[in-house]
This record gives C-alpha cells, sequence and structure tokens, in this order.
C-alpha cells in the first residue's frame, strides 16, 4: 500500500508491523525505559525491499538483531519534527508474506517527549514517584522504534518490570507481582492498535471496582473519592454505548486518575483509559469526559484514522457519540446542551486560528507540520457537526442503522474522509429509500471537507439552557443585584454554560462586577476547575487583579492544556512578566506536550 500519512518516516508501504512486544525495565532513578522491543514485520514486497525505516526520537538504540544475528543499522539526521530515521539494513529482502523478527535493544533518554516523569513530590500522596506515557499523536517514536502512524496496527504483548504497580493498554496477565522490589508485569492487547495507543504508568497505584467490567486505579489517598464520582454511570454508558454501536470488543474498560499536570481531559488508551483529576470534581459533573474516552473504543480505537490529517474521524465521531449517550441517560434536550457548551469551544478555536486558518478546516494538510500544533476543538465540534448534519439529513432512525454498520465495515482498520464518503454514500445508496437517495446526492462533500471557520449552526434545542442565559441577561443591568439562590438550582454545567455567557459580553464585565459575580456565587471556592476556569477568564477580561493569585495557583496545580492555554494568554495580555514568571516555576511540572504549545503561547519559542 502506499504510505498516506506525511507525519512518519516509515517505510511503511513495503514493511507492515504484525506484532510488537515491549520488554521495559522502569529506573526511576535515572527516569528512564531500558530493554528491548521485539518488531514482527510482514513483507509486502517480493525480496525488493532491502531496509526497513523505522520512526525514532530521542532515543538511544543500542543493537539491531533478527534471530539473534547482529544487522546493520544507523540512525540518521532528524528530520523536524519527526525525529532520526533508523534504517536497518535487510540486503537480501525478504519474500511477500514472510515475517522480519527484528529485536532492538534501547534505552529512553532525559529528551523523550512520550513519557512524564515525576518525583514523589509531584504526586498526590508524595510517598513514590511516577511515570506515564501520552504517545498521541507522534510520541511513541520517542519510547520504542515503531512505525509511528494510525495506519499500521499491530497487537501488542507487554511485559514491563518495574518496583512499582503497573498498567498499560492490555489485558494484565496474572503473574507473580507480590514481595518488594521489582516485579514483572505482563499485559496482552490482542486487538491490533496503532502506536499511539501503546500506553503505560508506574507508581503507588490502588483500585476500586466501579462496574461490572471496570475498576478505577489512582493514588490510594484519592481512591474513595475517584470511586465515588466514577460507579454511578460507568455500566449505564457502557450499555447504552453498546446499543448505538455493538458489544464492547477490548474485554475489559478501566480508568487511571493521573496526578495533576496531565495535559488532556482524558486519553482513549485501550483497557485502561487514562483521565485528568480534574473529573473528580466531588459533583459527579465531569464524568461526560469517561463518556468521551469509552465512546473511543468504537471510534478511534476500532475504526481509526489513517492520519491525523482526518482526525476528526476519531474525535468527530466520538464526540458525537459521547452526546447519544448523554442524551440516553440524562434525557433528550442533554445533547444539545452538550453541543451549546461545545459550539462555544469551536467558536473560541476558529477566533484564535483565525477564520480563514487552514488548521480549522475538517481535513488538514498536514505535511512538514507537528500535529500538536493543529490540535483544538475543531476535529471535535466541526466533526460532531458533520456526522449531526448527516443524522438530520437522513433522520435519525435511519441515521442509527448506518452507525453499527461503519463501524463493522472498518473494523481493525484505519480509514480516510475519502473512503468515509464512499462508504456512507454506498450504504444509502442501497439502503432502498429513494428519498434519502435524493438527499444524500445534494452533500457538499467538498465544501464540507475543506471549508475553512465555522460550519453551519443548527437550530438548538435550548429547554436546559434557558434559564442560564436569562441569568446572564440580568449581568447585562449595571445595577443588577445578584443573590447565592440564582444559581442554587443549576447543574455545574449550567453554571459553566452562563459562566461562558458572561465571558462573551461587549463590553465585558468591569472589575468590580466581576469580583462580585465570583464572591456572590463562590465559584473561586469549588472544586470544579472548569467553573474556576470559567470565571478567571471573566476576572481576567475585567482587569480584576485581585483574582491573579488564584490563577496562579491553578495554574501552578493543573497540566490540562483545556484550561491552562487560555488562562496564560488571558494573563500574558494583562501581565507578561507574571504569566513568564509562572510558567518557568512551573514548567517541570507541565508535560512536553503541554510545556511546549505554551511557551509558543507565551512567545517564548
Amino acid at each position: 500500500m502506499a504510505p498516506r500519512d506525511p507525519n512518519t518516516l516509515a517505510n511503511y508501504g513495503e514493511w507492515l508491523t504484525k506484532h510488537t512486544t515491549v520488554n521495559f525495565k522502569v529506573n526511576f532513578e535515572k527516569q528512564r525505559l531500558e530493554g528491548s522491543v521485539l518488531l514482527e514485520l510482514e513483507s509486502l514486497t517480493d525480496k525488493k525491499s532491502q531496509e526497513v525505516i523505522l520512526d525514532t526520537n530521542h532515543l538511544s538504540v543500542l543493537s539491531v538483531k533478527s534471530n539473534s544475528a547482529d544487522l546493520q543499522w544507523a540512525l540518521k539526521d532528524p528530520v523536524e519534527p519527526y525525529g532520526s530515521p533508523l534504517h536497518v539494513s535487510v540486503p537480501e529482502g525478504v519474500p511477500q508474506g514472510d515475517i522480519l523478527k527484528l529485536d532492538i535493544a534501547l534505552e529512553t533518554t532525559k529528551d523523550c517527549a512520550g513519557l512524564q516523569w515525576m518525583t514523589p513530590a509531584q504526586t498526590g500522596n508524595k510517598k513514590h514517584p511516577y511515570v506515564y506515557s501520552q504517545c498521541q499523536a507522534i510520541l511513541a517514536r520517542s519510547i520504542f522504534p515503531c512505525q509511528d502512524t494510525p495506519d499500521v496496527k499491530s497487537t501488542f504483548s507487554f511485559n514491563i518490570t518495574s518496583p512499582l504497580p503497573v498498567v498499560a493498554s492490555g489485558v494484565p496477565v496474572p503473574s507473580d507481582a507480590q514481595g518488594d522490589g521489582d516485579k514483572l508485569f505482563r499485559f496482552e492487547q490482542k486487538v491490533p492498535i496503532p502506536s499511539y495507543l501503546f500506553a503505560l504508568a508506574s507508581g503507588d497505584l490502588e483500585t476500586a471496582p466501579i462496574g461490572k467490567r471496570s475498576v478505577v486505579a489512582t493514588g490510594p489517598e484519592a481512591l474513595k473519592e475517584a470511586k465515588w464520582e466514577l460507579e454511578n454511570d460507568m455500566d449505564k454508558f457502557l450499555e447504552v454505548a453498546e446499543k448505538l454501536v455493538f458489544d464492547y470488543q477490548w474485554g475489559q474498560y478501566n480508568v487511571l486518575v493521573l496526578p495533576p499536570s496531565f495535559a488532556y481531559g482524558g486519553m482513549e488508551n485501550p483497557i485502561f483509559t487514562f483521565a485528568t483529576p480534574t473529573i473528580i470534581s466531588g459533583d459527579r459533573q465531569n464524568v461526560d469526559v469517561i463518556a468521551h474516552e469509552l465512546s473511543h473504543s468504537w471510534s478511534g480505537n476500532l475504526v481509526g484514522c489513517a492520519s491525523w490529517e482526518h482526525f476528526w474521524l476519531n474525535e468527530g465521531w466520538t464526540t458525537y457519540l459521547e452526546r447519544r449517550i448523554g442524551a440516553a441517560i440524562h434525557g433528550a434536550p442533554q445533547f444539545d446542551f452538550s453541543a451549546i457548551i461545545g459550539w462555544k469551544s469551536l467558536e473560541d478555536s476558529v477566533a484564535l486560528f483565525g477564520a480563514d486558518h487552514e488548521y480549522t478546516k475538517l481535513i488538514i494538510n498536514h505535511k512538514g507540520v507537528d500535529p500538536e500544533d493543529a490540535f483544538s476543538s475543531v476535529p471535535y465540534e466541526k466533526g460532531f457537526h458533520f456526522l449531526y448534519y448527516l443524522d438530520r439529513l437522513v433522520g435519525r432512525e435511519h441515521f442509527d442503522k448506518f452507525i453499527p454498520h461503519y463501524f463493522k465495515t472498518w473494523a481493525r482498520k484505519s480509514l480516510d474522509s475519502f473512503q468515509f464518503k464512499q462508504t456512507f454514500l454506498d450504504f444509502f445508496e442501497n439502503y432502498g429509500n429513494d428519498e434519502i437517495k435524493g438527499k444524500i446526492a445534494q452533500i457538499p462533500w467538498e465544501e464540507r471537507f475543506y471549508s475553512p471557520g465555522l460550519p453551519p449552526k443548527p437550530e438548538f434545542n435550548t429547554a436546559y439552557v434557558d434559564s442560564c442565559l436569562a441569568l446572564a441577561e440580568k449581568w447585562k443591568q449595571a445595577d443588577y443585584q445578584p443573590s447565592p439562590e440564582d444559581i442554587a438550582s443549576f447543574t455545574a454545567n449550567q453554571t459553566l454554560v452562563f459562566l461562558q455567557t458572561v465571558q462573551n459580553f461587549t463590553p465585558s464585565l468591569n472589575a468590580e462586577r466581576s469580583n462580585l459575580l465570583g464572591a456572590t456565587y463562590n465559584i473561586s471556592s469549588s472544586k470544579n476547575v472548569e467553573l474556576k476556569t470559567a470565571y478567571y477568564l471573566i476576572a481576567l477580561d475585567a482587569g480584576d487583579k485581585s483574582q491573579f493569585s488564584g490563577v496562579v495557583d491553578l495554574l501552578s496545580s493543573v497540566g490540562r492544556m483545556k484550561f491552562v492555554r487560555p488562562l496564560y494568554r488571558k494573563l500574558k495580555e494583562l501581565d507578561r512578566d507574571l504569566a513568564v514568571k509562572t510558567f518557568e516555576e512551573n514548567k517541570d511540572f507541565y508535560p512536553s506536550t503541554t510545556r511546549g504549545q505554551l511557551a509558543k503561547d507565551l512567545g517564548l519559542k
């Protein structure tokens, strides 16, 4: 097959990874993974390819063998931002369909962007060190040589030795992990996955059940709260998702609640979703992150985009499924309520990039681009709106028959937007409904795929937001006297919609009124980071310097980019020196992805 991913240097049109075995020792003292990876590569040519090219980045390769015999290899010069390709010589080639086994000894380096090492002081109970991986989008290559593209999927075996408990993106295999000292933890992933879903974490972890097929893992000090937050919804989420698509394919669905520096809301690593601790807000109002990550078990993990240029196929579908789950559990208006919050996020991303920017398209040209630079709410929300448009066009009852067909057709494979288009058209061309046939002939595919900026805005059902908007309207009056009772009946997410509406005021609130809002509704003392961030953005817009200390505290204790990037950008407008000082003091706390994006936001790189 011709490679269609511009973000890899691997020659995966000639060799295809079928199975990956990682053998790693976690060395907390040196902050390294040490060991080897065994790649089983199928030859796609008949002895025509005399070398295997693999992705690496800031990786120490020690030897490359096949059947115990040393092979010639070389790490070539780096090609930014994709790293240094590893060229392995196979002078005789390999017959088509045969397997070449490459055994590569390696260790990670201090510049490994895919691992976040933490000292005991950076963890919850401050007793033990911690490490976790984050490989999306192109960081697996900093942990082991691989064909680092979502267009290649392989099964995995994990053999991880560590003095502390380990979780990984595979099903745990019983092993003797008792007693003190280093222990071996084994996992098997029998569903083929791309390299970016390779995951491991090791630290002071304990588990508790949160459902029939699910446990939560986190530090012992946070276990009780995490269990309470998640146990009410886990089985319900799974039940609804299975009815929408088809049976869950991965065996267990577990959640690892990470230390607070984690860059994302969640990362859909199979078997163990890695989740931000900001979902543990004491009010069960942020567990929709788990509905989102669970939905990835079908969209993204089972059926995924062939390159990051088509990332909307992962995130648009997942956001759509997440909202269908929310509607099934909380009532139909929940779908629109969540979409209204998402529309605000989409408007913010489009405003930040500019309405004509390449990164506001559904299909984005990634040639020479680091996928992280294009990351935003656009693939999530614009992707959702495209699917929601198709859903409304053909009718929910008919679209619901397409959903399982799509996921069965592409299960365990990767596809691009054009293959999605063909699958959709083929299904409804042969559906036997002439009215639908006429409608799908009118779909402006090119416009939807390539137009920058906001898509057409649908009419939302505002049942859950009317009261939030009415309260915001009152705040437009300079003499409005608020009361804590104003939001007493609101859910946290309704309060969020109210705050996001106030954020959009032109002119913005003045410092005195912003301060009154925060004090009356007592938002800065909330455990809900979504609400605190929304309020602090209002305060910074208002120039209320009395909230600087709260903003700095939040930036020093949370690494989730959704919160810290907009706060840093606003703080920079008011007090660049304070923004830079706060970043410099906390940059080792943030993972490499967050650190790099913040440095760009602050004009430091």
